[in-house]
């Protein structure tokens, strides 16, 4: 999910950068320190906004610049486990695929696709399931459920595993199919039978 984080820090305000605007050099400098970075705390930064930098700073002696306080919003995605999500495939491999979820790639591993042996067509770059014949392929839009979040140490990476093996989730085709079939069954059984179609 994304989230909107409200953040106080200092900001260094190098002596190059005197006589700029205050708020964009901060702005600069603070997307150079948050966007991108990957914490465990605040998840995938994404953007920084809402900039309010204190005009005072303090000097500290053998360094040139200032150091300003300043509070900032930043936008996140925090990936939850068991959190639903739509997302577009973005490329293929024999062993999965990988979803654009927000603005990271997550896994799809090919055994969590669907309840089928799935074998991956390298020449169509496609995953087809053997029984069902359904296919996945770069550019199809999946809603699938987050089973596994992992943030790297360093700040800049981290892994997320998917699972689109439960029900209503998968290719977005598959679910509209899934919930008609599931619509028509109901529909049969509240549906009584008429007199032609009961036996004497």
């Amino acid at each position: 999910m994304f989230k909107l984080i409200m953040i106080e820090d200092t900001v260094r305000i190098p002596p190059e950068k005197f006589g700029k605007p205050l708020k964009k050099v901060a702005q600069e400098e603070l997307k150079g320190k948050y966007e991108g970075i990957v914490t465990e705390d605040l998840g995938y930064v994404v953007l920084i906004t809402n900039i309010k930098v204190s005009p005072v700073g303090k000097i500290i002696p053998g360094d040139g610049a200032t150091y300003n306080s300043v509070t900032f919003s930043v936008i996140t995605f925090y990936p939850q486990i068991q959190e639903v999500v739509e997302g577009e495939v973005i490329e293929i491999e024999d062993f999965g695929a990988f979803i654009r979820v927000g603005p990271i790639d997550a896994l799809l591993h090919v055994s969590q696709i669907i309840d089928d042996y799935v074998s991956f067509d390298e020449r169509q770059a496609v995953l087809i399931g053997k029984e069902t014949q359904r296919r996945l392929k770069q550019g199809d839009n999946v809603r699938v459920r987050i089973t596994a979040v992992s943030f790297a140490k360093g700040g800049t990476s981290g892994k997320v595993g998917l699972t689109m093996r439960q029900p209503f989730l998968g290719k977005l085709d598959w679910v509209s199919e899934d919930v008609k079939k599931l619509h028509e069954e109901i529909q049969a059984k509240a549906t009584p039978p008429t007199a032609e179609g009961k036996s004497k």
